[in-house]
């Protein structure tokens, strides 16, 4: 009881704290202004009459850890209205049209009357959660109504609040899912570890997400043209510290023959035009590109969002940000499945594929301008290696895949 009190005043001092730093951030004012629609959008587009499904994802990384699975559902069910709910802007933001729903919505926050009124409206024959972003409240409900919900691709770590004393709330929410699919043995032992025993080791449907990558056209002419058949390192998803040192690196040390393409996670026009600024050699920009012979470019920074995945083909080498400071390690899965070795930063532990991949040799981490010059020169120079540990991150990649088809198994899709 003290505890549940605590989590529903915690849930009061969140909102809060949202409202209060939407006053001067666009992407918490967006994810205030989006939760108070969500009622609105479930009324509209949904029918009593309808038969639906609820995905929930935290952001976009487990939208795109979830899309398989939820592209089976929506060919399995054809007749169902697919409901896709986010909590936060940055994936509801970039896959509000998605095709994989009919309505896509910020998940409200977790209170029993939120809760009773989502349930209310949207009804779902089958709620699938991803990872790791658990709403206790919403959860019970489901629970108390009888309503199916799984939890896919989940990771634990030992020192979440499920697993501590006061983590009550959070543990009974983990026995409203029917059943558990874990990225690992270690998760499945802590699961064990309170009692839940309804859990299969499935790995990680990140595996199968970008292993889908590769049955598609991934062409892009104009990275091609200014790529010109020249060794070409792809810098994706980076940060001002890691940038900083590939700026070093180009300035400093690349050889003329060398290409570099740079897709920054933040897309603000002035920190793009710092960047530019910076670099001292030709440099051409996605939004720009029109206007510029791109084979004469030695950088390309790409100022959209979108491409990534694609651009990550045309790679002999990647870097991937997120890992030099604290704002979290990007995905490297990504440019892994195109058989290329890759750098990154040295804040990995809470990434069990980076550090699997490090051990497998086909990732380096770094944490300084000489680490990153080293690794990134011996690869640049010396083909054999680069080429080697391109084909470990592949074969670790082909190894891996199959979660999807477990899931697709327990609910009797396949």
């Amino acid at each position: 009881m003290i505890v549940g009190l605590i989590y529903n005043i915690g849930i009061q001092l969140t909102d809060a704290a949202l409202h209060g730093g939407a006053l001067m951030n666009d992407k918490l004012r967006k994810g205030v202004e989006g939760r108070k629609n969500t009622f609105n959008i479930l009324e509209k587009q949904i029918k009593p009459s309808d038969k639906t499904l609820w995905f929930h994802c935290a952001s976009l990384g487990e939208y795109e850890q979830g899309l398989p699975v939820f592209k089976a559902l929506r060919t399995h069910y054809k007749t169902h209205k697919i409901v896709l709910s986010f909590f936060s802007p940055s994936g509801y933001e970039i896959r509000k049209n998605t095709a994989i729903a009919d309505v896509v919505v910020y998940l409200p926050l977790d209170t029993k009357n939120n809760a009773k009124r989502f349930l209310d409206i949207v009804n779902p024959e089958l709620t699938i959660f991803v990872k790791y972003d658990i709403w206790p409240v919403f959860l019970k409900e489901l629970k108390k109504r009888k309503q199916r919900a799984i939890l896919i691709s989940a990771a634990f770590r030992e020192n979440q609040s499920f697993f501590k004393w006061y983590g009550k709330p959070l543990r009974e929410a983990l026995f409203a899912f029917e059943h558990i699919f874990t990225q690992n043995e270690s998760s499945k032992a802590l699961l064990n570890s309170i009692n839940y025993d309804k859990v299969t080791v499935s790995g990680d449907t990140r595996y199968d997400r970008v292993t889908s990558q590769l049955d598609i056209d991934n062409t892009l002419d104009f990275i091609a043209e200014f790529k010109d058949q020249k060794l070409c390192i792809i810098a994706g998803s980076t940060w001002s510290e890691g940038e900083s040192m590939l700026i070093n690196f180009i300035n400093e040390q690349a050889d003329k023959d060398l290409k570099f393409i740079i897709a920054p996670h933040q897309m603000k026009a002035e920190k793009i035009e710092q960047l530019q600024r910076q670099l001292q050699v030709p440099t051409v920009l996605f939004s720009e590109m029109e206007n510029h012979k791109l084979s004469e470019a030695k950088v390309f920074i790409v100022n959209t969002i979108g491409l990534l995945t694609k651009i990550y083909s045309y790679a002999d080498i990647a870097y991937v940000g997120g890992a030099l400071g604290s704002t979290g390690l990007h995905n490297t899965l990504e440019p892994a499945v195109f058989g290329i070795p890759i750098i990154i930063g040295n804040h990995f532990d809470k990434f069990p594929e980076a550090k699997a991949l490090i051990d497998h040799g086909g990732m380096f981490s770094i944490s300084n301008q000489k680490a990153f010059n080293e690794i990134l020169g011996k690869l640049i120079s010396n083909k054999d290696i680069r080429l080697e540990a391109g084909h470990k991150n592949e074969a670790f990649i082909k190894k891996n895949t199959g979660a999807v088809v477990q899931v697709l198994n327990y609910l009797r899709i396949l």
